[in-house]
């Protein structure tokens, strides 16, 4: 019998989460900061180790194979079973932080899709495709650019959690399926936020942009001033 091993990701992805939950809301400045949130972190590992485990298993050995049979003349030979790929483990950039940020984004993503095929509105399932798309690309953008999840703290901790929560109750209470004055007026005035909601999110995006645009404004009015200086430009366009 041949022994394997299978670890789980989990303890790494809790030290992820330690070190995002402690910078976002403690930003680490002193040496014992990073102390702190170092602790917490084997902690964290600890328990996520006792809660999942390294699993043994064992697999048979693979049987002889029995020399192929020949027949008038012809070599015949029985099909092997295709062998079954090792499961493989998530990939992880290195970075527990992105790594966080990559669980997070599609924790958040899957949990739309659930919303958006349970909710029947089509208001509310054509306003949360506006939201996936604009989650995944605030997200993309940051991981991409990974100074810049400073930016994005607030919509983490509060606005994309608290919209869930928001969709999550407009579908309890839609499937129901019945009328009342607690119901209906806590699905109207979820449906009059989802708007806000969707323009909020595509602000945090289009924010997420004001350095480039800072640096591609300076540079079209230093070329500008260049160019003027040594008289390029058309004088039509001056006019």
């Amino acid at each position: 019998m041949a022994r394997f091993k299978k670890r789980s990701v989990a303890p790494i992805y809790a030290i992820a989460l330690v070190w995002v939950i402690f910078t976002l809301v403690h930003p680490l400045y002193r040496v014992s900061d990073y102390v702190s949130v170092i602790l917490l972190s084997a902690l964290a590992f600890i328990v996520a180790k006792g809660i999942w485990p390294t699993i043994e298993y064992e697999l048979p050995d693979p049987e002889p194979q029995e020399e192929p049979e020949e027949e008038t003349g012809e070599e015949v030979r029985e099909d092997e079973p295709p062998e079954k790929p090792a499961p493989q483990e998530p990939k992880t950039t290195g970075d527990p932080t992105l790594d966080a940020l990559i669980l997070e984004k599609d924790r958040a993503m899957s949990e739309m899709r659930r919303l958006n095929d349970a909710i029947e509105d089509e208001t509310i399932s054509r306003q949360i495709d506006q939201l996936e798309d604009a989650t995944g690309k605030i997200f993309d953008h940051v991981i991409d650019h990974p100074e810049k999840q400073g930016q994005i703290r607030k919509f983490m901790i509060y606005y994309l959690p608290t919209t869930l929560k928001l969709l999550n109750s407009y579908d309890r209470m839609d499937a129901t399926g019945i009328s009342g004055e607690n119901i209906d007026s806590s699905k109207e005035r979820i449906e009059t936020m989802m708007a806000t909601i969707v323009s909020s999110f595509h602000k945090q995006l289009d924010a997420l942009f004001r350095d480039e645009a800072m640096d591609i404004a300076s540079d079209i009015t230093v070329m500008e001033n260049l160019l003027a200086q040594e008289g390029l430009t058309d004088s039509r366009m001056e006019e």
